[in-house]
């Protein structure tokens, strides 16, 4: 029985099965996004921090000629390069989120958007969810698998792939 309630055979419980997992791996690429962005703005600190408290590197006793030029214009260069990073995955974060909120926002179930909504856009655990909808988490996951049958990926998404 598939989560309709209806009988599936074993090829087209496999074809769901794959379908679906396409499906999740489309949602899950805004949090995708979202990470990354929280990982360069990590990096982009660290980065400053290192440069306003040199580390032990610096002090290892050997002679270091000049004036320190060549540092500094390697670290404006190497921080550059991460805020470019930064702004073109905000850009990609947001069309993202715009194409998936859009592809959510097409399911006639309101239940079957907040699932897939606070799942993959928010981020949220099962049971938070369930919380937040007040249902089981059984029915939640019931909710997410008729969500998914029902979500449609965008074709010009597939195309790309």
């Amino acid at each position: 029985m598939d989560v309709l309630g209806r009988g599936v055979r074993p090829m087209e419980e496999k074809t769901i099965r794959t379908e679906n997992e396409e499906k999740k791996a489309y949602l899950r690429s805004y949090l995708v996004h979202v990470r990354r962005i929280r990982r360069i703005n990590a990096e982009i600190e660290e980065l400053r921090t290192m440069k306003m408290n040199p580390s032990a590197k610096d002090n290892d006793g050997m002679p270091h000629g000049g004036s320190g030029q060549g540092d500094l214009s390697d670290y404006a260069a190497d921080l550059d390069e991460m805020i470019q990073e930064l702004i073109n995955e905000r850009y990609w974060r947001i069309k993202t989120y715009q194409q998936i909120a859009r592809q959510i926002k097409r399911l006639r179930s309101e239940n079957e958007k907040d699932v897939l909504f606070y799942r993959y856009i928010k981020g949220l655990d099962w049971w938070e969810i369930a919380e937040k909808m007040s249902f089981s988490e059984r029915w939640i996951y019931k909710l997410h698998g008729k969500a998914l049958v029902h979500f449609e990926i965008p074709k010009e998404f597939i195309e790309v792939q």
